[in-house]
């Protein structure tokens, strides 16, 4: 593997964290939300009564 082809640390500016550059043969940019919803949209039509409340209803909190 030559060295263009291995990830690097990169120095953030303004920022204590630094971070790598993307893995060769990989998609640096993540999913679309319109993707993931158009996704969700099938599955909200075979989705029962309860489910959209289930899906707002969060967890007591102690």
């Amino acid at each position: 593997m030559s060295e263009s082809e291995r990830q690097r640390v990169v120095r953030v500016p303004g920022s204590r964290r630094a971070r790598l550059t993307p893995a060769p043969g990989t998609d640096p940019e993540p999913e679309s939300p319109a993707s993931q919803s158009d996704e969700q949209g099938a599955d909200a039509a075979a989705s029962g009564p309860n489910d959209e409340r289930m899906r707002r209803d969060v967890p007591p909190h102690y």
